[in-house]
């Protein structure tokens, strides 16, 4: 049954400007009208496309300028909305690209005229807006991880799915030709059978109780704290990273001189740690090589048996202590096929890939590159008939031409689900400090009540997980 109400746009743009005047939240479902063009067909891949800007902060700046590798919007995108729960963000970016402002993203969804959304916003704020620009019928790059829990990417893959949607995953380097290589070489067995993998102990989150600072003008930390508990607001919690990376330059942060330490991207409830964070790139890599888009480990377990102590930033600080604290352990991942995974190095290149080690050598993949051992294990060509996976030199590009061809690209929703459900199943055995058993299609821990807890957090009204999309 189709749960979304009809609700005009300029019924939402009142309740929008309501709502910011009195601090409130609106209720979850929006209304979409479909594109012009009928979601299955086609399109010239050079019509313009019209883009709407969801988060107007560090990562989004990134993304519209081409920084890190993805590739920048092709010239026949342009923006023409932007939205942002803090309004100067919103007005500052909408003033660059002579766009419309708006502070509640749904209202950007209710437009007519917008085809594609580009999100980047706080982890926990990843399924709302995928599933309602979905429902609105606008195709999607949504930034990594896909989502904060594994129930969420769930319902947003299947939302993408029902409503015919285009979306891409922001995990740039699956379109970068050094790790294509490297992955198509560990699939046509040049390195043997693969024996074990090695990655990146990555640090799972810590906690953060804050004292109260003003909230700045025109920041709704209401809905900014979305379906969690509001908590006082603090520039520590509301930034992802301090100090703060200013993308794009005509953006000034609230606070421009604090403390060097973590952000919202280190601290539950809002995000997952650096083990989806930064974990979701590398691991990647991990399930790209296996094959392993549509399914998972089946069983996680952490050395030493412990559950990670709880850890609170009270003061602004540096984020060692608390990276330390929370990747005090090693977390093992069993495959259908054998093949363990463990997270136990600490060297940092390895935090954008793994290393593979099999039978006959080893590969390791790093962020935009790869080594062998033995060297030279590369240089003879892949034969004719080598398995080959999915070609993109520009992960943005991919993107626009997969929006105009209806074909996927090459970072798809179930596989961005797939490698956050990865990071998600780290962080729950950590939290557990036990061996759990998963069942990768049914998505449960098989008769593990205490361990099934962890599938969704709670969420506070108007923001629940839709049972049905």
């Amino acid at each position: 049954m189709n749960t979304r109400k009809t609700i005009s746009r300029r019924r939402v743009l009142g309740q929008a400007l309501g709502a910011a005047a009195a601090g409130i939240a609106l209720p979850h479902f929006i209304a979409g009208r479909p594109r012009a063009n009928p979601s299955d067909k086609p399109v010239s891949p050079n019509e313009e496309i019209h883009v709407g800007i969801i988060g107007c902060g560090r990562r989004n700046g990134q993304l519209v300028i081409g920084k890190g590798g993805q590739g920048a919007p092709p010239p026949h995108a342009r923006i023409i909305a932007v939205a942002d729960f803090y309004k100067m963000r919103a007005d500052q970016w909408a003033k660059n690209y002579r766009a419309q402002a708006y502070q509640d993203y749904r209202a950007l969804l209710d437009r007519k005229d917008v085809d594609v959304v580009i999100y980047a916003t706080p982890e926990h704020w990843h399924y709302l807006p995928c599933i309602h620009a979905c429902q609105a019928g606008k195709d999607i790059y949504g930034e990594q991880p896909l989502s904060h829990t594994i129930r969420e990417g769930r319902v947003m893959a299947q939302a993408v799915r029902k409503y015919k949607r285009i979306f891409q995953t922001g995990e740039q380097q699956r379109s970068h030709p050094a790790t294509r290589k490297a992955v198509e070489l560990i699939r046509n067995g040049r390195i043997g059978k693969i024996q074990s993998i090695i990655g990146y102990n990555y640090p799972s989150p810590y906690e953060c109780d804050f004292p109260a600072q003003p909230i700045p003008p025109g920041l709704n930390w209401d809905a900014w704290c979305g379906p969690n508990e509001v908590v006082p607001y603090h520039t520590d919690i509301y930034l992802s990273r301090i100090p703060y990376e200013r993308e794009p330059p005509y953006y000034t942060p609230p606070a421009e001189k604090c403390a060097v330490g973590p952000g919202w991207m280190s601290f539950r409830p809002y995000s997952g740690g650096e083990l989806p964070n930064w974990g979701c790139h590398g691991l990647s890599m991990v399930h790209w090589a296996l094959d392993m888009d549509h399914s998972g480990p089946v069983e996680i377990w952490v050395d030493p048996e412990e559950k990670l102590p709880k850890f609170v930033y009270d003061t602004p600080d540096k984020r060692d202590r608390g990276d330390a604290a929370c990747s005090k352990t090693v977390i093992h991942y069993k495959y259908p096929n054998g093949v363990i995974l463990s997270l136990s190095s600490v060297d940092p290149k390895l935090g954008g890939g793994a290393t593979f080690i099999g039978d006959k050598g080893k590969i390791t993949i790093f962020r935009e590159g790869y080594e062998c051992d033995p060297v030279g294990l590369d240089e003879d060509p892949l034969p004719a008939n080598a398995v080959r996976v999915y070609e993109s030199d520009n992960h943005m590009e991919n993107f626009f031409a997969c929006v105009a061809s209806r074909k996927d690209p090459i970072m798809p929703v179930e596989a961005g689900h797939s490698v956050a459900t990865l990071c998600h199943l780290g962080n729950i055995a950590r939290w557990l400090g036990r061996r759990v058993k998963w069942d990768p299609e049914k998505e449960i821990f098989p008769g593990d009540d205490e361990a099934n807890q962890y599938l969704d957090v709670p969420k506070r009204k108007p923001y629940e997980l839709p049972t049905e999309v």
